[in-house]
């Protein structure tokens, strides 16, 4: 059996901290408690932890890679959608899908679309599944 769930995190490493937001509740100022708890104490969703973990963990990852490159971001928002496969052994992540807008001055689509995928391959929790992971990144204008 399946499940899925998604995050949304805003925020650049310069802040620090960001916010996100999931469909049992939101996760606030968090680059280092975003899986810790919900504002709203609604409990674990495993899958809807690991989203959460992943949009700001990947998020905090681009932001760095940007600004070493000496192109520092306004903004960035990601979502990550995980899909959850629970089977006799446990439940396991199967597929990440990553969805990541930026607005970053003076970047060209390639140099971002470079920087997002070094992130992806940096990012502690990308390591760390064992799962397919797409990205989607695009500049915002």
């Amino acid at each position: 059996m399946e499940r899925q769930a998604s995050a949304v995190w805003h925020g650049t490493l310069k802040e620090g901290k960001g916010t996100m937001s999931a469909p049992s509740g939101v996760l606030r100022d968090a680059a280092y408690t975003w899986a810790t708890r919900f504002a709203n104490d609604a409990g674990t969703n495993p899958e809807e932890l690991i989203a959460a973990a992943h949009a700001g963990c990947f998020s905090m990852a681009l932001s760095g890679k940007l600004t070493g490159a000496g192109l520092p971001p306004e903004r960035i928002a990601t979502t990550a959608t995980v899909t959850l496969e629970k089977t006799d052994a446990g439940q396991t992540v199967t597929r990440v899908h990553l969805v990541t807008r930026a607005r970053v001055p003076n970047a060209t689509a390639g140099q971002f679309a470079e920087q997002a995928e070094a992130a992806r391959a940096t990012c502690p929790i990308s390591r760390l599944l064992n799962a397919t992971i797409t990205l989607d990144a695009a500049l915002e204008p």
